[in-house]
């Protein structure tokens, strides 16, 4: 069927519904006409005054610039990650700004406390090295007691919580506290003020109201109640571990060091208050020592004593035991001055003192030395009180494993200083103490053995420890008063033959090697000299070490005046003989190397001042104490001898002007020398004229002519007196030898 033409017009002549624009290869498209431009343009608002740093512009602020106060509001943050970073803040803050702690000590205490029952580990670790490293040390200054008060509050809380790591926490914030404020924390009660429950810090003293006490004693015993049951409840976890662990042993020790302090303030205040119940009647005794405590100690800490592992242990787990174990003896010493304990638990604790001082106790490496040595100081002090106590068989035991301790202890150190402390309380003991009974062989035996070894360690300590040395002296003075030595002669000797090394020593060839004496301080030397007039008799050996000593060139001039002085009062004492002393003096005089002058060095820079006028007055107190020994022409005769042979040997022109003079102070007119001893003489001083007439150079200047003349009649006056007193004997010998030499 064909269609119409005149239908196929009518359908091209219709109008075009969209029409396709061609586009060029690589244009890119334009946005739509109905498009929504998005650009955003805006200009920046400056505010003068409006910035963050502008407003901390003089505070203090942490290395990311948050002020203190930003910091203690982060400690409290529900993130863990932010309450130890704000603790690390505080630390740099206050170690690069100090006074901000000081300024802010209480605030910041108040904020801290609470994180000691963080629940995060890491927290309360970042916490105590805090409080160990910067504020407890930067408050130590400052009034403790507030502080004490705001951290026991939170302790003790703590110490209650079910967590067993935060319990632990408590215990080391604890024994950090009782480390920097004992004095505090001993003291630290509650009291009720103005209908308000606040906390105090006492001072030192007890209160002299005994009601005061007892309310203090009552908390410190409940203390202690409650530290010995939280470390009771460790002791079985601590058998059922392989290894002690060191978080274990800290919370122990610091638990037991906590009861430590808490048991010697309560010995301290029943000590005070029964004083007073003495000096005042009128004063009721309240503080009596209670059954309760005393059960609490013996039945649930004393009675597991010693500690042990049940399991095969390292040594370290040796020496944490070996610590442990000495501050429950510490307790128990403590304790035991107040009740009367049964003597099987005695017999435990005796036991132990002894092993720990024999050494059997504890690891052999030099860390456990250090430990076991650092340990046994703690106990030294209970051992003068407890040989004076115990029957005959501990007493002897307990002075064995002492002796060995000190025997074998090294010279240098602490441990070594502590037991002459003892040796003194054991030596000389106090009013409140038994005496040692020296009358026992066995007894006296330790004590010389005690007395024996403190010359050897006072020369071992030389001048490099002079603290230690003046211990010593001290103990060695104490003992001579005592009349100990003199008790015993042969001991005596053997003391003062070993002190001859501290004074001087003799080489083979003879020279002399001097001792640590002379580079002593004053007070040490005055102490060492003062032990020499408490021997019974000084012997010749030791003072043949004295007067080498005395000849030092190091010595200072009023040092050897001191030592002639106190050698003289010894003589007139009856402590030396006539003749050593005679010897001691004229040695002196004879051996003393005597500069006449100034002597310039070629570069003049260095000069050695004499020391003529100082031997002069060495002489002068020679020729006063021999002129004071007696009798002077039994004196004369004495030492007419030694001095015509020391002037024999052609000594020093000074030398044998002291040694003239001294003959001469004894003798008398007419001489009491004889004929043959004038004609020695007269050899001798021919030739002492011509060297004094040599020794001093002519000058033309008046002020030293002068002085060249006091000079000259120094050396000229001795010969004077032998002229005149001996006039004919000694001018014909001139008169001979003149015409012999013609």
């Amino acid at each position: 069927m064909v269609r119409s033409k005149a239908a196929s017009k009518k359908q091209q002549k219709r109008g075009i519904d969209f029409k396709k624009i061609k586009r060029k290869l690589g244009r890119k498209l334009p946005p739509p006409k109905n498009a929504t431009d998005t650009q955003i343009k805006s200009r920046a608002i400056i505010l003068p005054e409006q910035s963050v740093a502008a407003e901390k512009t003089g505070l203090a602020v942490s290395k990311k610039g948050l002020t203190l106060k930003e910091l203690l509001q982060q400690t409290s943050h529900h993130n863990a990650k932010v309450r130890k970073d704000a603790l690390c803040g505080i630390r740099d803050l206050f170690q690069n700004h100090p006074a901000e702690l000081r300024s802010h000590r209480y605030a910041v205490i108040e904020t801290l406390r609470v994180r000691i029952s963080d629940e995060d580990e890491i927290v309360r670790e970042t916490l105590y090295q805090l409080l160990k490293s910067v504020v407890f040390p930067g408050c130590k200054e400052d009034n403790q007691g507030p502080l004490v008060s705001l951290m026991m509050t939170y302790i003790f809380t703590a110490m209650t919580h079910l967590a067993i790591d935060i319990r632990l926490m408590a215990f080391k914030c604890c024994d950090l506290l009782v480390q920097h404020y004992p004095a505090s924390f001993s003291l630290y009660a509650e009291e009720e003020t103005a209908g308000q429950e606040t906390l105090h810090g006492f001072e030192p003293d007890v209160p002299k109201e005994s009601a005061g006490f007892s309310h203090i004693s009552k908390k410190l015993k409940d203390l202690v109640a409650v530290l010995v049951n939280c470390f009771k409840e460790f002791i079985p976890l601590v058998h059922a571990m392989p290894v002690m662990d060191a978080l274990s042993f800290d919370c122990m020790y610091s638990i037991l060091q906590s009861i430590d302090l808490a048991v010697r303030f309560l010995v301290y205040g029943n000590h005070k208050n029964k004083l007073e119940a003495k000096l005042h009647p009128e004063i009721p005794d309240v503080t009596a020592w209670d059954q309760t405590i005393s059960s609490v100690l013996v039945k649930k800490l004393l009675g597991v004593f010693p500690l042990y592992s049940v399991h095969h242990f390292s040594e370290k787990d040796d020496d944490r035991y070996f610590i442990l174990n000495v501050v429950i003896t510490q307790i128990f010493l403590q304790f035991s001055e107040w009740i009367c304990p049964p003597a099987d638990l005695l017999e435990k604790f005796l036991e132990f003192i002894e092993n720990a001082f024999l050494g059997k106790i504890g690891s052999s490496t030099r860390s456990g030395k250090a430990v076991w040595e650092k340990n046994i100081l703690s106990l030294l002090p209970f051992i003068p009180k407890l040989v004076s106590l115990v029957d005959n068989d501990w007493k002897y035991r307990l002075m064995q494993a002492f002796t060995m301790t000190f025997s074998n202890c090294n010279p240098e150190s602490s441990l070594k200083l502590a037991c002459v402390s003892v040796i003194e309380k054991m030596l000389i003991p106090e009013e409140n103490m038994l005496h040692l009974d020296a009358s026992d062989p066995e007894v006296l035996d330790y004590q010389i053995t005690w007395i024996r070894g403190l010359p050897p360690l006072l020369i071992l300590l030389g001048d490099k420890h002079p603290s230690s040395s003046l211990v010593v002296l001290h103990l060695l003075l104490h003992i001579g008063q005592y009349g100990l030595l003199s008790a015993s002669p042969a001991l005596e000797s053997e003391i003062q033959f070993t002190l001859g090394d501290f004074y001087s020593t003799f080489q083979e060839e003879g020279t002399a090697c001097y001792g640590p004496f002379v580079r002593l301080s004053r007070d040490a030397q005055e102490l060492s000299l003062c032990c020499l007039y408490y021997f019974s008799n000084i012997d010749s050996f030791l003072l043949k070490s004295i007067a080498s000593c005395c000849l030092c060139p190091e010595l200072e001039p009023l040092v050897l005046f001191r030592i002639m002085e106190v050698l003289h009062s010894a003589y007139k004492g009856g402590r030396i003989q006539i003749a050593d002393h005679i010897s001691f003096l004229i040695t002196l005089v004879s051996c003393f190397k005597v500069s006449a002058g100034k002597i310039y060095s070629e570069s003049e820079t260095e000069t050695k001042i004499s020391n003529h006028e100082e031997f002069k007055e060495l002489v002068g107190f020679v020729c006063s104490y021999l002129s004071q020994m007696g009798d002077s022409s039994l004196v004369f005769h004495m030492l007419k001898r030694v001095i015509l042979d020391q002037i024999m040997l052609k000594l020093p022109l000074d030398n044998t002007c002291a040694l003239l003079r001294t003959l001469t102070i004894l003798d008398s007119k007419p001489t009491r020398l004889s004929e043959q001893d004038i004609l020695a003489l007269s050899n001798i001083l021919l030739g002492y004229l011509i060297d004094v007439v040599l020794s001093v150079p002519e000058d033309d200047d008046a002020t030293s002519t002068s002085s060249h003349m006091d000079r000259w009649c120094y050396y000229l006056i001795p010969c004077f007196f032998l002229f005149d007193r001996s006039h004919n004997p000694f001018e014909s010998h001139f008169e001979h030898d003149g015409v012999r030499n013609g």
